[in-house]
């Protein structure tokens, strides 16, 4: 479902983030990033739908490749079409309902009809649990709901990989279990494939089903999470896992 071939970003000419990233992952993974602050873990997932434009590298999403050597705005419009991105700081329209953030995408971008796009937000908005909300306003809604919300509209485009940047990192800590669990319940149905740029661990080790451990700009340990949180052989990673776990 994604491929990625020698991706290295470089910020101001001098800072080298990412420095030859290569990486693949099934449809229907749910892979884990692990890793200390300033190592690459977001703009990883940000260069894989060109938030962040790469340096160098190819990345393929679907059935979509983009050459960073070479590529043209409409090829990035297409490899954006087959992902959606859960943002750390929600994102959401302040003036919109729940049900008319939801629905936004599916109107201006898929150009579905209102009648089409409401039935979709409905069916999302109820799964994650806010369908109650429908239409709150987000200053309404706690951090946890319209993360939730967020969800829902990422759901809501039938994108070929969901991203999560820190999905629970602005949250106040009693909040972050109800996003935990949303997130939880998708990975169990097993028909989404999702990478998730994480700081929970043990949330990690439950639900994902590959995680990876990032530092310097390179992806330093890759497998299960028993091989690589149970058991870590990777020094650095080790001392990681003991310092997050204190």
């Amino acid at each position: 479902m994604v491929d990625i071939k020698n991706l290295t970003k470089t910020f101001d000419k001098q800072t080298e983030v990412l420095k030859g990233i290569d990486l693949h992952v099934d449809k229907n993974e749910v892979v884990a990033i692990l890793g200390p602050s300033g190592t690459g873990k977001s703009t990883l997932l940000r260069c894989i739908n060109y938030l962040c434009v790469p340096t160098t590298g190819i990345i393929r999403v679907g059935d979509v490749e983009v050459d960073a050597a070479h590529h043209t705005k409409q090829d990035v419009v297409r490899l954006r079409r087959q992902s959606a991105m859960v943002f750390q700081s929600y994102n959401l329209f302040k003036n919109r309902t729940a049900k008319e953030n939801v629905m936004e995408a599916l109107v201006t971008v898929q150009k579905k009809s209102k009648k089409e796009a409401e039935e979709i937000a409905l069916h999302m908005l109820n799964k994650v649990g806010m369908l109650d909300r429908q239409d709150f306003y987000p200053v309404k809604m706690s951090g946890g709901q319209q993360q939730r919300v967020g969800i829902a509209r990422a759901l809501a485009v039938n994108p070929n990989v969901l991203l999560f940047d820190e999905p629970t990192s602005a949250l106040d800590p009693e909040l972050v279990n109800e996003v935990l669990t949303t997130i939880r319940s998708l990975a169990e149905e097993g028909d989404t494939t999702m990478i998730l740029v994480t700081h929970e661990i043990r949330f990690a080790r439950n639900v994902a089903s590959r995680v990876l451990f990032m530092d310097g700009g390179y992806i330093a340990a890759d497998g299960t999470p028993e091989e690589v949180i149970d058991h870590p052989d990777n020094p650095r990673l080790q001392q990681f896992l003991n310092f997050v776990s204190k």
